[in-house]
């Protein structure tokens, strides 16, 4: 079973603050991306809640180089619980190895492949999208924070040889040089940072060998957990959404198809952080929101078969998952798309 990407809120509190920057204020930002303030409480999001955000921030502020300017203010909030971790490293190339072991505490919508040469190295991203296409400006914000958040981990700026996207330019050259200080390339074959290995190899003033191991303990920890948190919630959502149209599932229910006790399923998904009925309730969002995409059935229809038993409590929820109607989503999925739909 593949797993649902996600990401920390870490980052998403990233793409909050730097639309904030330029005036647009969280709630509407939200609301127009289609989320449910309510979502914020949550440890991580879908992958595709993030990409939906990123698109309601370039649209809000119409900026080009949106992207851009949030990945230059990243720092070590944004990386979260590995960002100690980076500082104690010996060197910048030995930061990013663990950039890449402990990647998906921060996000698993992508991976870093470091290509090395006689005199440079690029750091090549790899994007993981979800159903929806990631909007291009979260890739030039990851490129932009790469650059940023090595010149925290140094202590000085870091200039790359080259920078290169696989994509289109979005906006003037003046906001890529502002970012990179080197030649960017686009519509190359891959998206990437080149770095000389003397910058890749020289020693950190903050490195600290007790202070790694201790970081790196507790990273590794932490992506164990977060390992068996998801591999239990992907398996419980599966099973949630195809248990559904046979009425609402319990827990009990789940833990006979996973062959356990009741007892010992609840204390796995504390373990894990997770509750049933948050799961629960990912697993009738996603139903809903496909099947109101749709456009076949009645939306009084599609609430009953979730277990909704009045048309208006279903509304609420919706209103809750999206920040809109039932009926809006419809016409908005009409007019976009199926890409539209998570």
């Amino acid at each position: 079973m593949t797993l649902q990407a996600t990401v920390s809120m870490n980052w998403v509190d990233t793409v909050l603050a730097a639309a904030e920057r330029q005036g647009v204020a969280r709630a509407a930002l939200l609301a127009r991306a289609g989320i449910a303030h309510e979502e914020l409480a949550r440890e991580r999001w879908p992958i595709d809640h993030i990409t939906r955000l990123w698109r309601a921030a370039a649209a809000a502020t119409q900026d080009a180089g949106f992207g851009l300017k949030a990945g230059q203010h990243v720092g070590p909030h944004s990386f979260a619980a590995i960002s100690r971790l980076l500082a104690a490293s010996p060197t910048l190339r030995q930061a990013i190895a663990a950039v890449q072991r402990y990647q998906r505490l921060i996000s698993d919508g992508g991976r870093f492949q470091a290509v090395a040469g006689p005199e440079a190295s690029w750091l090549v991203y790899h994007p993981r999208q979800g159903s929806l296409a990631f909007s291009p400006h979260q890739i030039e914000a990851v490129l932009a924070a790469v650059v940023s958040f090595a010149g925290w981990v140094r202590g000085v700026p870091v200039q790359p040889l080259v920078v290169q996207f696989s994509q289109p330019r979005l906006g003037p050259l003046a906001g890529y040089r502002a970012a990179f200080d080197c030649p960017v390339r686009f519509e190359q074959a891959f998206s990437g940072v080149l770095l000389t290995n003397a910058v890749l190899d020289a020693p950190l003033p903050r490195a600290n060998a007790r202070a790694q191991r201790l970081h790196g303990r507790d990273a590794a920890a932490r992506l164990a957990a977060l390992s068996r948190g998801q591999q239990l919630a992907q398996e419980l959502r599966a099973w949630l959404a195809g248990a559904l149209p046979n009425g609402v599932p319990t827990r009990a229910q789940a833990a006979r198809m996973l062959l356990v006790s009741e007892r010992t399923l609840a204390r796995r998904m504390r373990a894990d952080g997770l509750s049933f009925s948050g799961l629960l309730d990912e697993a009738r969002r996603e139903v809903a929101l496909r099947a109101v995409a749709e456009g076949g059935r009645p939306l009084a229809e599609i609430g009953q078969s979730l277990g909704y038993a009045e048309p208006s409590v279903f509304w609420r929820a919706f209103r809750r998952w999206t920040g809109g109607t039932p009926a809006q989503w419809r016409e908005r999925a009409a007019n976009d798309g199926p890409a539209h739909c998570p």
